[in-house]
This record gives structure tokens, sequence and C-alpha cells, in this order.
């Protein structure tokens, strides 16, 4: 009966984890409330691509601008992810619908005309925010049965040819139509922005007489009823011609309400493919698991008792196996300070994503808090440097380690500066490009303070703590001299071992590793963090497991340098990760420009190393729980 009570509880909890993204949502802002002919404010983000991955402003290209541009406050994560909000010249009037609205009239010389080309060639998609809800195009399938998709942004412009020619043409979408769905109050008569949607069109607008500002167009005149409804004749893209930007409001009542408005938008992909993917990675690497479990326990119990049973005889002289190397298996490694730093790393990294994943699963860094998850992240980070310098610091004073302050700085500044310094070069080719994405100087001294501020501060503090901590002592004493490691099998050779070693790690990882990477290179939402969350305790499950049965055939085969290999061994699945970021880049993505290219790398680089200290670090303590379990339980003369 406890059993089954035991089961049902854990079946609960993982079904929580899997639906609680999606049935446990808590929004990023508070619900406004409009009244019928409010002010509504459109703001305009970044313009996005993903060929080039480079970031836009809006203005950037000679779009119409509001009397006075202003930016709005940003948090830390939009700034780094290169978002740059600002208030644009389209106005509505909440529930009041507006049509051929026009909003301004330019010429293009050869300089804008150049910059609109360039932004076509590219695909770049113009993005916009109302009530932060961001715009959308929607795409409707083939198959009526299926549901919307939705685009985000929609396309500056596209290229084409007149019927009867050859030759390949630029087009503006210059007639945008806009689709505000609100749910309303029936008590109050106040409604909710629930929905932003657009259906872009490229019309060359005509009109009579010379232009002025009350000038009525022909080809969109809402006095003789005559709308746009298709790009028949569209507005072509060439120098000395003129562009007249309009657009149409039209407002819908919902039945969705506001607690509910993100779901549409988050169902961009198909879903059944998704799920299926994942529950059948994790169940594979469960069995897997599993029986690794299972053989291990069987193993060793066995040897256990056999070596036990062995002191009580003459046969103890001829022992064999794990137990000859219980002199030396113990003896600190070479590096031991380079290994201490990186243990600590590492649990900086595993404190900072298990804590941002218990927020995301909660739905406090749901899409609608936009930059949230990037900023908690950051200050996570900075705030778990207390945990660095204490696993650090413990690990030190077991190698006999005496300068805790020179360990302390170590761990403090070696891999945030490995990083700093790619992100530093990136950075310097965004600003080449004059993207929006480039890092402002502002913000690059906020990060600075806050890594030399707070996190180095915390690490000293907590690598005081774990100095002042009693040294861990070995389970059995170590020989003076280094014992003869016999001639290895070529399958336990040290490189073969470790490379291995990486592949189960990054099985459990790799279907969820495609749809991370789609939401971060192809501009869609990620947002089912219960199963990310499941996935990633599989991986901590995964990289112990692994490691430890390594660690024991390297112990059996009498080498007992296991303390490097036990971390490079799980660590090595960052090896793989990099490789399938590679095979991604060629048969995903259409990135074409080398800065662009150079961006791919450079930061699928950074998320490899980070992946090596996290996997590294989980593999490295399961052996050295494993390595101090297994010569404590047998008898040692």
């Amino acid at each position: 009966m406890d059993s089954r009570r035991r089961f049902s509880t854990i079946a609960a909890v993982l079904l929580l984890l899997i639906h609680g993204s999606h049935c446990f949502y808590l929004p990023g802002v508070a619900p406004e409330d409009f009244q019928k002919g409010d002010e509504l404010k459109v703001k305009v983000n970044k313009l996005t691509s993903t060929k080039t991955q480079l970031p836009y402003s809006y203005y950037s290209i000679p779009y119409c601008q509001p009397k006075k541009i202003l930016d709005s406050a940003e948090n830390l994560g939009e700034v780094l992810r290169g978002d740059r909000i600002e208030n644009s010249p389209y106005v509505f009037k909440m529930r009041e619908p507006q049509m051929c609205s026009t909003v301004c009239r330019i010429k293009l010389d050869a300089k804008t005309f150049k910059a609109f080309k360039e932004k076509i060639d590219d695909e770049y998609r113009v993005n916009m925010i109302l009530d932060n809800l961001p715009l959308v195009v929607p795409i409707k399938r083939l198959d009526q049965e299926a549901p919307t998709v939705y685009q985000l942004g929609y396309h500056v412009g596209l290229k084409g040819q007149y019927s009867g020619s050859k030759d390949e043409k630029y087009f503006i979408h210059n007639h945008l139509s806009f689709t505000v769905k609100y749910h309303k109050d029936l008590q109050t008569d106040a409604a909710r922005i629930v929905g932003f949607e657009v259906k872009p069109f490229s019309v060359k607008h005509e009109y009579e007489g010379t232009w002025n500002d009350k000038t009525r167009l022909t080809t969109c005149d809402p006095h003789s009823k005559h709308t746009v409804i298709n790009s028949n004749s569209p507005q072509e893209v060439a120098e000395n011609k003129e562009i007249i930007f309009t657009y149409d409001v039209e407002f819908q009542e919902s039945d969705v309400k506001w607690a509910s408005r993100w779901d549409a938008y988050l169902l961009m992909s198909d879903d059944q493919i998704h799920w299926f993917s994942i529950v059948n990675s994790l169940m594979i690497v469960l069995f897997l698991s599993g029986m690794v479990a299972m053989i291990m326990l069987r193993t060793l119990y066995r040897d256990i008792s056999k070596y036990n049973e062995l002191e009580t005889q003459e046969e103890a002289q001829e022992e064999t196996g794990w137990k000859l190397v219980h002199g030396d298996v113990f003896r600190a490694p070479s590096n031991s300070d380079l290994l201490c730093v990186y243990v600590g790393t590492g649990v900086q990294f595993f404190g900072m994503l298990l804590v941002t994943m218990m927020f995301a699963i909660l739905g406090f860094l749901s899409p609608s808090n936009r930059g949230g998850l990037m900023t908690a992240m950051l200050l996570l980070w900075v705030f778990m440097g207390l945990f660095a310098g204490y696993a650090s610091a413990r690990l030190y004073k077991m190698f006999k380690g005496a300068e805790w302050k020179k360990i302390a700085f170590r761990t403090a500044v070696m891999f945030p500066g490995i990083v700093s310094a790619i992100f530093f070069v990136l950075n310097g080719l965004i600003w080449g490009q004059k993207s929006s994405g480039a890092v402002p100087f502002g913000t690059m001294f906020a990060l600075i303070v806050l890594w030399f501020g707070i996190s180095v501060p915390l690490v000293y503090v907590g690598s005081y703590v774990g100095f002042k901590k009693p040294a861990i002592e070995d389970p059995v004493k170590t020989n003076k001299i280094p014992r003869q490691i016999p001639e290895q099998a070529w399958y336990m050779n040290p490189i073969f071992s470790i490379l291995i070693g990486g592949i189960l790690p990054f099985g459990a990882v790799f279907i969820e590793l495609f749809f991370i990477l789609t939401s971060i290179w192809l501009n869609q939402f990620y947002y089912i963090f219960g199963f990310l969350f499941l996935v990633f305790i599989i991986l901590i499950v995964t990289c112990a497991e692994i490691t430890i049965v390594l660690c024991y055939f390297q112990l059996c085969s009498e080498d007992y340098l296991w303390w490097w290999r036990s971390y490079l061994t799980s660590g090595s699945s960052a090896f793989y990760l990099f490789l399938y970021a590679t095979f991604y880049f060629f048969t995903k993505l259409e990135i074409t420009k080398l800065v662009s290219g150079a961006l791919y790398f450079g930061y699928m680089l950074i998320a490899s190393y980070a992946f090596f200290v996290l996997t590294g670090t989980i593999g490295f303590y399961a052996c050295f729980w494993f390595t101090r379990l297994i010569y404590s339980s047998v008898k040692i003369d």
C-alpha cells in the first residue's frame, strides 16, 4: 500500500512539472483596463533577421518618425538581447476603428534606398509592441483544422518581378492593416487587450494634385469606401521613388481572457512532435540509467563481500582490482588548484541553473516578462559566487593547500574572464556592424560592477568559510611512493574513455537542445520549462552514473588517476554539444555573412564551455562520493 502511495505521489509531481508552465501562469506585468476612446500607444522594437542574427533599431532605416523619439526603460536582459523599445507615430483610440490613416510620405535618395534594399535582402522583420504584447502576423495553414500559426513581426518588404519581366525588384510593406483584439468586462465596460495582429501590404498609393497634410489618396479612401484588400499595384523601392505609409485599425472582441492571451503566441511549433521526442528521450535515458545502477550495485556488493572475506584468509596477499590501489587513489592530482577552480565554478553554474528553473516553472520568467530570464540568470550567477568559493576552498584544503586567497581569486576571475574576453570580441564585431545588439558602455560598466563589486567579494567570503572548516579526511592512508600504473588495454585509453563517456549525457539533452537553439536563433518563444527541468534531472543522473561506471572500470584496471578523468568524462559531452551546434548551423540556419557566423560560433563556444563546467562538476562529485564510499566499506590493514 505504501509503495502505491509513493508511486502516485511521484506521478503527480511529474505531471505537475510537465504541465506546470502551461496551466500555472504568473504574468510578467499587471493588466491594464482601457475605456472606449482611450489612447493606445504602439511602441516599436528592434528589426530582426534569422539570416544575419544582427538586430537593428527601428529608426535605423527611414521609417516615419514621431515628433520626438523616446526610449522606454529597459532591464539588463533586454539590453543584452538587443531590444530597443521606442515610441512610434502609430496612435490608436480604443474600440474606435481607423481606415486609411496616413502616417507620412518620404522620397528615397540613394542612401535611404540602399538602407531599405539591404534590409529586404536580409529578410528583416519589424517588431512592434502594444500593451506588452508583440505584433504577430497570422498565417493560415493549408489544413483548415490546424491552429493558426503566428509569425513574430512583419517583413520590411519582399522581392519579386512584374508580370512579363525577369528583372527582380524590391517592394516595401507600406500599408499595415492592424487588428487589436480585446476582452470586455460586461459590468464596467472596460476592456483589456488580448491580441495584436497585422496584415502587411505593399501598395503604390496615388493622389490628385500636389501633396499636403489633407491630401486624399485615391488608392485608399474611407470616404469612397475604397480600402486596401490586396497588393495588385505594389510599391517599388527605388531611388527617387516616393513612398506613402498608411494603416488601418480594426478592433475585435475576443473570448480569450487576459491571463491566457499569450497561449496563442506560445503554440508556434508542433507540440505533438516536441512532446513525443522529449518523452521518448526521457524513457530511453531512464531505462539505461536503471540498468547501469542495477549492474553497479550487484557488482560492487559482490566485490566488497569478496575483499572482506579475503582479509580473513591467506588469499589476501593475492588481491587484485580496485582495492589494490587503495594507497594511491586519494593522492592529490596534478594541477589540483585548477581542478578546485573548475569544481567551484561548476557549483556556481549548477546553483544558478537550478534556481532559475524553479522560478521559470512557477511562471515568474514567462515571455511576457521581457528580458526577465537573462536578468535573473545574471543576478543568480553573481550571488552563487558564495557557493563557488566555498566548494573550491573545501577541495583545496583537502589537497593540503594553504593559500586560500589565491584559489578564491582564480575561482572568481577565471571562468568569467574567459567568457568576457570572447564576449568583448563579439561585441566589437557587432559595434562594427552598427547593430543595436551591441552592448552599450553603461551596461558594460554595470556588468563589471556586478562582477567585481558583488560576485568577487562573495567568492572570497565563501572561500574563507570553506577554508575555516576542518579538512575532509580520506578513508584510507596514502602511500609516500606512487604505485606504478600497469599498461592499460586500448579501450581504457584516457582519450577514448573520456569521449565515450560524453555520449550518454549529450543523448539526454540533444532533443531539447534542438528546441532551445530554434528559440534562440530563429526568434521563437521557449516556454516548456517543466520538461526542461525533467531533462535537467535526467542529465544529472546520467552524468553521475556514466562517470561512476567508467571510474569503477578504471580503478579495476589499477589506474588510480581518476580526479581529472572523472571531470572530463561527463564534461566531454560539451564537445558533442558544439559538434551538434555546428551541424545545426549548416542544416537549419541560412546565415551567409562572416560576422553573423562568427557570432553564432562565438556564443555557442561560450554555451559549450559552460556546459563542460556544469557536467564535469556533476561527474566529479559523483565519482568523489563513489570512491570514498567503496574504500570506506572494505577492511584495509
